[in-house]
């Protein structure tokens, strides 16, 4: 049995509740974490009565989705990064997400221009730089990690993970293919090693003088500097400055998780209810404040710990569609220029 076959007969064991299609519920695949989503969920069933059934999985549920067909249970899809959104659409799974108050919650960059998904929480992809070896504003935008005084000096994971993908996409949009190639070559000449573990391992890294400089999203660092449970997390939180790039020009790139209405969803009222809770006051809030994210939602107050250590920043207002879109050309940018080798 093949990989992919083994991972949709497991998920074929799992359930969404005993009544699925019954007309006050609704169903959920998710990839975002069950700690982040449960209260959220929790939350729009106290307020709306409809009950939330949900799948969680770091994969396979897009899989999952297309083996299931017309048949599908599911209702709406949670995504953790702008990627598998942008994959669902491709391969056809969602369908148009049409509600005016969630026009209205979400700006137009962080919504689909087809109404195919709509952000729900928004982060940035940034540089964490050395406390020791790197001087306040020594280095401002993305385009300077390929100036040669870097060299040995950057860390990161592997170029072809989604945020790395959404990255180069954007300097694909901003510059040109070419460009963007030249960029990412200049780069990985200048990485301290080969591109491994996870965004929180890079700045473990620079903590521990592998490098100096290493690129990971927002979030991370308020989730190291209040892991209790693992306190030298703490100590690489502290190691480092945040950096948000291009303050000078376009802002810093910015990504998101999200929501996307399955294309054969039995429940689709409901569903839309749920998207349009997810998007509201109560919701975005509750997102920021256990997640470390930024609101996607205008005038929502940031959680204390954002505010206290990156405050206000230029963020790249580009529609996501726009740079998502270059996801297929990035990746093969990565095998042509050997970035992860």
């Amino acid at each position: 049995m093949t990989a992919k076959k083994a991972l949709l007969a497991g998920l074929a064991l799992s359930t969404l509740g005993g009544v699925a299609q019954a007309a006050d519920e609704v169903n959920i695949y998710s990839y975002r974490q069950e700690f982040l989503i449960k209260p959220l969920l929790e939350a729009f069933t106290e307020e709306t009565g409809i009950k939330a059934n949900v799948i969680f999985s770091k994969q396979g549920l897009l899989e999952r989705l297309e083996h299931e067909g017309a048949n599908s249970p599911a209702d709406v899809i949670l995504t953790s990064d702008v990627g598998p959104l942008h994959d669902a659409v491709e391969r056809d799974l969602v369908a148009p997400i049409q509600s005016d108050l969630i026009d209205a919650n979400v700006p137009d960059h962080y919504r689909s221009k087809e109404d195919k998904w709509v952000g729900l929480t928004a982060r940035s992809r940034i540089i964490y730089a050395s406390k020791e070896r790197v001087q306040p504003g020594e280095i401002k935008s993305y385009e300077e990690l390929a100036d040669p005084k870097w060299k040995d000096r950057i860390c990161t994971r592997s170029g072809k993970h989604s945020y790395n993908l959404s990255l180069i996409g954007s300097m694909i949009e901003h510059h040109s293919v070419e460009e963007a190639e030249q960029w990412l070559t200049a780069v990985k000449d200048n990485l301290a090693r080969r591109p491994q573990g996870n965004d929180r391992s890079q700045v473990k890294a620079v903590m521990e003088g592998q490098c100096d400089l290493a690129l990971g999203n927002s979030y991370y660092y308020g989730k190291m500097l209040t892991n209790d449970k693992e306190p030298e997390q703490i100590k690489w939180a502290k190691s480092v400055n945040l950096v948000f790039p291009n303050q000078d020009d376009r802002g810093a790139h910015m990504s998101i998780s999200g929501a996307a209405l399955a294309k054969h969803a039995p429940h689709p009222d409901a569903a839309i209810k749920l998207i349009e809770f997810l998007t509201s006051e109560k919701a975005q809030k509750m997102y920021a404040e256990v997640n470390y994210e930024f609101p996607v939602r205008p005038g929502i107050e940031w959680s204390s710990l954002l505010k206290e250590h990156m405050g206000e920043f230029k963020a790249d207002d580009i529609n996501l569609g726009d740079v998502v879109k270059h996801r297929a050309e990035a990746s093969r940018l990565v095998d042509k220029v050997g970035f992860d080798n």
